[in-house]
């Protein structure tokens, strides 16, 4: 198993289960194992009906169409169902391996019904798999960068990595590769993005490079997906250049205005419930000068979404906002008025798509409209906060990788975010990302594990 975040450990115990022998490494130490799952909250889970960690219902065909609007059809569909179903049976096998899940209703942000939340969060899922793992005698070796994969053809042979400045081969009968995106190689996002990329900021591991993505397509592995396209959202401008995480989110963007360097407003805050918009927000602020842009709002606001870890600028006026964020104080006086002079009345309510809406206004706000005008006020830098990417390599219902003929890897699997561009070809709704890692690193280690008992 080439990568110790959620779809590798999954592969690792689904193998492990089935009887055969499993060798997992993970570049990172052990205080950092477990890539970008280490900031995971939660999965998007079908379900009939209620249960204790989910509400009401989530049918297959309600998910699926919340992922087709997102992705704007750019998805397969056969393994986009595939994972969809997947997920309405894989709970009962997390809680096996320890993994609790937080009870219904519990600061869920409007997702109670449709997403099953970790107790203790992405980091205590990994330290149950982890523990699981070590109970049953899986091998595991941290510190270890896997630096390229071996093939006789389709058929792979061996892995080379380096541990402690020595390089080592690792020979076996099947390998599921699990190691990520390739979010972490600024060169690669500059290669991809051009100079905005200059000014993104990468919240989840430093560890995933993707070069064994590229040694894979290198290889004839079929390539899939918009190297420009990822889970990239709004974050705060304040945030460490890596691995910042989920507190570096702001999410109170649907509750007020965002304007750029500017002071010009550019999209509908209001679109829809933020769980199913955040995603998209990173993305338009690197369409933005400068690739900056700031959510602003009022005493009204505060307490009603969830703190990030940097507080928020704060003013007495908007004239003594703006030199806090660099902008030009007429021109924010200005946007903020002809906003508020759109607005019209309405019952404000930001757990429901509420009628709070603006009256010629471009870009209009569609939902959760309320005049800014009550001191003090507030602001959040934004920047784009980029997660993971989508190009990977192509993959079968076996999680097989498919290759540039059309064939299929008879014992070269892939899970996780390295194949989510089969899922994802643009956008996200939250907790699709741990679904494709479940669901594919469970297909993946069973298969695996099937061919190598013959």
């Amino acid at each position: 198993m080439l990568g110790g975040g959620n779809a590798g450990l999954c592969a690792a115990l689904m193998a492990r289960e089935a009887g055969a022998s499993v060798v997992l490494v993970e570049w990172a130490p052990p205080a950092y194992r477990g890539g970008n799952s280490r900031h995971t909250r939660n999965i998007r889970s079908m379900h009939a009906a209620p249960t204790e960690t989910l509400t009401e219902a989530y049918p297959e065909e309600e998910y699926w169409q919340d992922l087709l609007k997102v992705t704007g059809g750019r998805t397969d569909e056969a393994l986009a169902r595939l994972t969809i179903r997947h997920t309405d049976s894989c709970r009962p096998w997390m809680a096996r391996h320890g993994v609790r899940f937080q009870k219904a209703l519990g600061g869920t942000l409007h997702v109670s019904r449709t997403n099953a939340f970790f107790l203790g969060g992405g980091k205590a899922l990994l330290n149950a798999y982890y523990r699981s793992a070590a109970a049953l005698g899986i091998e595991i070796h941290y510190d270890t960068e896997v630096l390229d994969v071996n093939f006789e053809g389709p058929v792979f042979k061996s892995a080379t990595v380096r541990k402690d400045g020595a390089e080592h081969v690792i020979e076996a009968r099947a390998v599921v590769a699990a190691c990520g995106g390739f979010e972490s190689n600024l060169a690669w996002l500059r290669e991809a993005w051009g100079p905005p990329a200059d000014n993104f900021i990468v919240r989840g591991t430093p560890y995933n490079m993707g070069r064994i993505l590229k040694q894979l397509i290198a290889k004839g592995a079929r390539s899939i997906g918009d190297p420009t396209q990822g889970h990239c959202v709004a974050i705060d401008a304040r945030s460490p250049k890596f691995d910042g995480g989920i507190v570096t989110r702001v999410d109170c963007v649907s509750l007020g205005i965002v304007v750029n360097r500017d002071a010009e407003r550019f999209y509908d805050e209001g679109e829809d419930f933020w769980p199913k918009r955040y995603a998209i927000w990173g993305r338009l602020v690197a369409g933005q000068p400068d690739q900056i842009a700031y959510s602003i709002i009022d005493a009204k606001s505060m307490g009603k979404f969830m703190p990030p870890v940097f507080p928020p600028l704060k003013a007495a006026s908007l004239r003594e906002l703006a030199p806090q964020l660099g902008l030009d104080a007429a021109k924010l006086e200005a946007t903020v008025a002809r906003f508020n002079e759109s607005v019209r009345p309405g019952n404000f309510d930001h757990t429901v798509l509420d009628n709070c809406v603006t009256e010629g206004l471009v870009p209009a706000k569609t939902h959760w409209a309320r005049r800014i005008d009550t001191p003090p006020f507030y602001a959040y830098p934004l920047r784009p906060g980029i997660t993971f990417t989508y190009l990977g390599v192509a993959v079968d219902a076996k999680a097989r990788i498919v290759m540039d003929d059309g064939t299929a890897c008879p014992n070269a699997f892939a899970a996780g975010e390295i194949m989510a561009g089969n899922v994802l070809g643009q956008g996200y709704v939250a907790g699709i990302g741990m679904a494709i890692g479940t669901t594919f690193g469970r297909i993946a280690g069973e298969e695996a594990a099937r061919h190598v008992r013959g």
